[in-house]
C-alpha cells in the first residue's frame, strides 16, 4: 500500500494525537530564549548524522522494527521498498505513541527502557537524516512528520535565531520539531516509515539494501522476516540451538547458543542513569554450518554485534551478539564493569557452544589464537574464552567422554586405528581428527600435551595385553609410517611365544608355527597372534630355517657347545636347521665350532674333524686331524655335517681383505708374502690383498697321496688357485700368485719334486736347464715355460743361477745371451753368494776365477780368460758373478809405429759418419799402422789418449769400431 501524501500543514487540534504542536512550541521557545541551545541541538544532530549513523539507516530501521515487535510480543515483520526516490519501511509490532514521538524528537531520550529492546539512546532514528529532509512515521495511532523546510521557516521567524540560522547556512536540526503527519500505514503492517530521499542518496540506500542479509536476523531475534524489495529474509527456529536463515531460495543453517542474566547493582554502579535502568544482559554465540552440519566459514570482516554490527573487531571466527554498553555513536563498546561481566559470560558460554557442535575436529578452528587479538575488547574476549576452554569439560575423547584440556591427550602422529588401539589405555585420548598435526595450533593454545612415538612406547611398556592387541597396535603404527622413528620404536614391547616380553624387534624371529628346540637354542620367537610386518622392518626376521640359523642366540649356543655338559641336543637342533636352510659354514663361519662326537669317544669342533671314508681322510697323514664318529654320519648325513665344517675335502680359508704381513693361519704364510713382494715394485706401505682364498692343511698330505690330493684340489673352484690381486698404495691392482698355487708350486708334490723346478711340458726355451714336467699336470702347479717365469721371484732366480753353474745342464744360445744380465736385474739389491762356476759364451762351465766379463772389446786379443756373456751390462754381470772385468785385467801399450797420423775429419766418409753419430764434425786424430801391435800382440784397433790407433790393413771395419768406441756408440 502506498502511503498518502503528507499534508503541508497540521490539521485541526483534534488531529494532533501526539501533542506535537506543544512539543514544537517548547523547543522553539527554548531556542529563542537561548540561541546556544539551537546551535547545540543542530551540532548534536549533525554529529550523529555525519558520524556514528552516517550509513546505518537500513539497520536502524530494522532495529526499531525489532523493538516494536518485541514490545508487542509478536513475530516481527519488516518490509523495505525503494520506489521513485522514496524509501518506505513497513513493520509490525507496537504502534507509535506519545512517548515514542517525544523520543524521536529528543536527542538521547529513548522511550525504550525495557531490557529486551535493542535500542538504547533514542538516537537511532537520527540515521534517517543522513538521506532525507522530510521523514514521516505513520502508525495506527497517528502520524508524525519532520520537515527541514518547515523547521527552517519557523526558526527564521524568530529574530533571536535568524542570525545563527544565517551563520549555519540554513542548516537546522530536522528531528527537533515534529509536525502532525497525514501518512497512512501500509496494509498488513502496524507502522510505516516514509523517507523521500535527498538527491544523491538513492544509490547509497540501494547499496545498504543490497548488502542486507539474513545474518542480521541473528542480532534481531524480534524479527522473523525482512522483505527487501521482494527478496525475503527469514529466520526459522528449528529448536535445539539450530536456526535456518533464508535469503530468498538460499538457506544457511546456524548453530546458536544463548545466555542471559541480570546485572547486579554493584555492576551497574558506574553506569549512566539510562543504563542503570537496564539490568538485563543477554548474548548469543552463532556459528554457520555447512551442508554436512559441521562448522562453516564466516565471510567478511568479523566484528562484535551489540546487537547490530559495531566497529569492534573480533578475531574469533564466530558471531557474537551481546548487550554490550555502546558509546553514543553505537560503533564502540564502552569499557567498564558491565562490559567485563558480559565478556566473562560470553567466555563461559563459549565451551557450551563448541560442545553443542558435536565432535567434528574442525571445531578446533574456533579456538582463539592468543596472538591475534589486537583491540582491547577482542584481546579480552580471546583470553577469557581460552581460559574457559581450558577449564571446561568440552573436549570429546575417543572413549566418548568430555574432558577439560588439562585431562586431554593428543597423539602425534595419529590415526583412527592407533586411537582405537589406545582409547582404553590413554586417559583423555582425543580422536585422530582432533589429534591431527593440522590442529596443533589449537591444541598448543589449550595446553594439551601431544604424545609422540617415544612417549607412546614408554607408556605401553608396562602394559599387559593379549598378543592380538599388540598386533593391532603394530598395525596402527605401521599405517602411520613411523618406521622413520626407529630410535623410539627400538624399545617397543613385543610378546614372545614363551610368554616373555622383548623390547624392540632386533633379534626377534617371526613365525606362524612353533619351532622345535627353541628352548634349547634360546630363540626369541614372536607370539604368532602378535606377528606383523612392522616388526620385520624393526629388525625382526622371518622365522625360516635360515633366519633361525642366523640368530645370535644360535651362534652363542654353538660357540659354547664344547663347554656344555651335553652338547648333543645343541648339535641335533643346529644340524636340523642347517639341513632345512641349505646354509652352512660358508655363510656362518662360527658353525665350525659346533661340538660333534669324534672317533675317540669325545667331542671336537666340527671344523677340526674329518668325515670318515672321505677323500681327505685318505690323503692326510695318520693322526693329522681328528675323525668324526661314524655314527654321526648315519644320524645326520654327510651333507649337513660338511655344511657345518666337517672336512670331506680340503678346507678353504677366505679373507676379504688382507695386508701383506698380517697373520694368516696357513703353512708358510711368511714365505708366500715374500714371493708376493718379489713380484711387486718397492713401496713404503705394504700392499693389500683382496678376496684371499687359501687351502689349509696342505702340509698334512702324505707324500704318496699327492696324485689323489691334486685331483681333489683340481675339483675346487678355480678362484681358490687362480691369481690373487694386490692393491698398491696408488690404487693400482697387480696379479700375484695365490697362496695355494704358490705352496703347491714350491713343494715336492710332483713325483717328489717341486713344480717350479720343472719346465712346462712341451716348452723348449728352458730345455737343458730344467727337466720336463709330466704331461697332464693341473695348470695351477705353475711349471715355468720361459725365462720370465723363472725370474718372477728371487727364489727361482737363485735356483737358475745354480743351474747355470752345473756343467750337466745345457743352455739354449739365445737364452745364454741374456740370462746373466736378466738375473742381475732380478737379484739387484739381494745379498747372494756368487757361484763358484759360471757359464761362458760358448756354453761351457768354468771356475769363476778363470772367467772375465768383456767390457772393452779391443782387449779381447790380449785376454787369457774365458768370456762370460753380459748382454750389454758388463758391470752388473761382473758384480753378480764376482768375476773380473776384462778392462781390469789388460793394461796394454801400443808397441808399433804408425805410418801416418791424420784428423778423423779428413778421412773419406767422415761427414757421413758424423751425421750417423749425430755430430757436427769428427774431432780428434787417428794413427794408421802397418801391423798394429800392443805389447807385441797384433790387434786391429786400440784407443789411446792422443790418437786412436788402427791397423791399416783391417780396412773400414777397424776404423768404424775405433770411431764408435771414441763416441760411445
Amino acid at each position: 500500500m502506498t502511503p498518502s501524501p503528507t499534508p503541508a500543514d497540521p490539521g485541526p487540534a483534534g488531529s494532533d494525537p501526539f501533542g506535537v504542536a506543544e512539543l514544537r512550541r517548547r523547543v522553539l521557545a527554548a531556542w529563542a530564549d537561548t540561541p546556544a541551545r539551537f546551535r547545540e541541538d543542530a551540532n548534536a544532530e549533525e554529529d550523529l548524522v555525519l558520524g556514528g549513523y552516517r550509513d546505518r539507516v537500513v539497520v536502524e530501521l530494522a532495529q526499531n522494527a525489532a523493538d516494536a515487535a518485541a514490545r508487542a510480543g509478536v513475530p516481527g515483520r519488516l518490509r523495505f521498498r525503494l520506489r521513485e526516490g522514496v524509501l518506505t519501511a513497513d513493520n509490525t509490532g507496537a504502534p507509535l505513541d506519545s512517548d515514542g514521538v517525544q523520543a524521536l524528537s529528543t536527542l538521547r531520550a529513548s522511550a525504550k527502557r525495557d531490557g529486551a529492546s535493542v535500542g538504547r539512546f533514542g538516537v537511532g532514528f537520527a540515521a534517517v537524516v543522513a538521506v532525507t529532509d522530510r521523514p514521516e512515521v505513520a502508525s495506527r495511532t497517528g502520524a508524525v512528520l519532520f520537515d527541514a523546510a518547515r523547521t527552517r521557516a519557523l526558526v527564521a521567524d524568530r529574530p533571536s535565531l535568524a542570525a545563527e540560522l544565517t551563520r549555519r547556512g540554513g542548516a537546522v536540526p530536522v528531528l527537533r520539531l515534529p509536525f502532525a503527519g497525514m501518512g497512512v500505514v501500509s496494509a498488513g503492517y502496524d507502522t510505516t516509515v516514509r523517507l523521500p530521499l535527498r538527491a544523491g542518496s538513492e544509490a547509497p540506500v540501494r547499496a545498504q539494501l543490497d548488502a542486507l542479509n539474513a545474518d542480521l536476523l541473528l542480532a534481531l531475534p524480534g524479527l522473523a522476516e525482512i522483505d527487501v524489495d521482494g527478496r525475503v529474509l527469514r529466520a526459522v527456529d528449528l529448536s535445539g540451538g539450530l536456526l535456518d536463515l533464508h535469503d530468498g531460495d538460499a538457506v544457511r543453517r546456524w548453530r546458536v547458543h544463548r545466555a542471559a542474566g541480570e546485572l547486579s547493582p554493584e555492576v551497574l554502579r558506574g553506569a549512566g542513569v539510562e543504563e542503570r535502568g537496564r539490568s538485563h544482559w543477554s548474548l548469543c554465540w552463532a556459528v554457520p554450518l555447512d551442508d554436512r552440519g559441521v562448522v562453516g566459514p564466516l565471510t567478511g570482516r568479523q566484528v562484535v554485534h551489540a546487537p547490530t554490527p559495531s566497529d569492534e573487531p573480533l578475531s574469533l571466527p564466530v558471531r557474537l551478539i551481546a548487550t554490550y554498553p555502546l558509546a553514543p555513536d553505537r560503533r564502540h563498546v564502552l569499557p567498564g564493569a558491565v562490559t567485563d561481566l558480559v565478556t566473562r559470560a560470553a567466555a563461559a558460554a563459549y565451551p557450551e557452544l563448541l560442545e553443542s557442535l558435536g565432535a567434528d575436529p574442525r571445531i578446533l578452528e574456533l579456538v582463539p589464537r592468543p596472538d591475534l587479538g589486537g583491540a582491547e575488547l577482542d584481546a579480552a574476549l580471546g583470553h577469557a574464552v581460552l581460559r574457559a576452554l581450558t577449564d571446561a569439560p568440552w573436549l570429546p575423547t575417543a572413549a566418548g567422554a568430555r574432558v577439560p584440556a588439562p585431562r586431554a591427550t593428543a597423539l602425534d602422529p595419529a590415526s583412527e586405528e592407533l586411537v582405537e588401539a589406545l582409547r582404553e589405555v590413554v586417559p583423555g585420548l582425543l580422536t585422530a581428527g582432533w589429534s591431527a598435526r593440522t590442529r596443533s595450533r589449537a591444541l598448543t593454545a589449550l595446553g594439551i600435551p601431544r604424545l609422540g612415538v617415544a612417549a607412546l612406547v614408554e607408556l605401553v611398556s608396562a602394559l599387559q595385553r593379549p598378543p592380538a592387541w599388540w598386533r593391532m597396535l603394530y598395525a596402527a603404527l605401521d599405517g602411520l609410517g613411523v618406521i622413520a622413528d626407529a630410535d623410539a620404536l627400538s624399545a617397543l614391547p613385543i610378546p614372545l611365544s614363551d610368554g616373555r616380553t622383548a623390547f624392540g624387534g632386533r633379534g626377534l624371529l617371526l613365525t606362524d608355527a612353533d619351532v622345535p628346540a627353541s628352548s634349547v637354542l634360546g630363540l626369541r620367537i614372536v607370539a604368532a597372534a602378535a606377528a606383523h610386518p612392522l616388526l620385520e622392518r624393526l629388525g625382526a626376521r622371518p622365522a625360516t630355517a635360515a633366519s633361525l640359523l642366523a640368530d645370535p642366540l644360535v651362534e652363542a649356543a654353538v660357540r659354547r657347545s664344547l663347554d656344555d655338559e651335553d652338547p648333543d641336543p645343541i648339535a641335533d637342533a643346529v644340524l636340523a636347521l642347517v639341513a632345512a636352510s641349505g646354509e652352512g659354514v660358508s655363510t656362518h663361519g662360527w658353525l665350525g665350532e659346533l661340538a660333534l662326537p669324534d672317533a675317540d669317544g669325545g667331542w671336537a669342533a666340527a671344523a677340526e674333524l674329518v668325515l670318515p671314508d672321505s677323500g681327505l681322510a685318505d690323503v692326510l697323514a695318520a693322526g693329522a686331524l681328528g675323525h668324526l664318529d661314524t655314527s654321526a654320519v648315519d644320524r645326520w648325513g654327510p651333507a649337513a655335517l660338511t655344511a657345518v665344517g666337517v672336512l670331506a675335502t680340503f678346507d678353504v680359508l677366505t679373507v676379504a681383505e688382507l695386508t701383506v704381513g698380517d697373520d694368516l693361519d696357513v703353512d708358510g704364510a711368511e714365505d708366500w708374502y715374500d714371493a708376493v713382494l718379489d713380484r711387486l715394485p718397492e713401496a713404503s706401505l705394504p700392499p693389500v690383498l683382496r678376496d684371499v682364498r687359501a687351502v689349509r692343511d696342505l702340509e698334512l698330505v702324505q707324500d704318496q697321496a699327492w696324485p689323489q690330493a691334486l685331483r681333489m684340489l683340481a675339483a675346487l673352484p678355480t678362484d681358490v688357485v687362480g691369481p690373487a690381486r694386490a692393491v698398491l698404495a696408488d690404487g693400482a691392482s697387480v696379479p700375484v700368485p695365490s697362496y695355494t698355487a704358490w705352496w703347491l708350486s714350491t713343494h715336492d708334490v710332483v713325483d717328489g719334486r717341486r713344480p717350479d723346478r720343472l719346465r712346462r711340458n712341451g716348452s723348449v726355451e728352458l730345455a737343458g736347464l730344467y727337466d720336463e714336467a709330466p704331461a697332464g699336470l693341473p695348470p695351477f702347479l705353475s711349471c715355468p715355460a720361459v725365462l720370465a717365469d723363472v725370474l718372477a721371484d728371487v727364489d727361482g732366480a737363485l735356483d737358475l743361477l745354480d743351474r747355470l753353474a752345473d756343467d750337466r745342464r745345457t743352455v739354449d744360445p739365445l737364452v745364454l745371451a741374456e740370462v746373466y744380465p736378466r738375473l742381475a736385474q732380478t737379484l739387484a739389491g739381494v745379498r747372494i753368494d756368487a757361484p763358484d762356476f759360471v757359464r761362458t759364451v760358448h756354453g761351457s762351465v768354468v771356475p769363476g776365477r778363470d772367467a772375465a766379463v768383456l767390457d772393452a772389446p779391443y782387449v779381447l786379443p790380449l785376454l787369457d780368460r774365458a768370456v762370460v756373456p753380459a748382454g750389454g751390462h758388463p758391470a752388473a754381470v761382473a758384480a753378480l758373478l764376482d768375476v773380473a772385468l776384462a778392462s781390469e785385467l789388460v793394461r796394454g801399450n801400443v808397441s808399433s809405429t804408425s805410418t801416418r797420423t791424420t784428423e778423423w775429419a779428413g778421412l773419406p766418409g767422415a761427414e757421413l759418419a758424423a751425421r750417423r753419430l749425430g755430430l757436427a764434425g769428427l774431432p780428434g786424430h787417428v794413427a794408421i799402422h802397418d801391423g798394429l801391435r800392443v805389447d807385441g800382440h797384433p790387434v786391429t784397433w786400440w784407443p789411446a789418449p792422443g790418437a786412436d790407433h788402427v791397423e791399416g790393413g783391417a780396412g773400414a771395419a777397424a776404423l768404424g769400431r775405433a770411431l764408435a768406441w771414441r763416441h760411445g756408440a
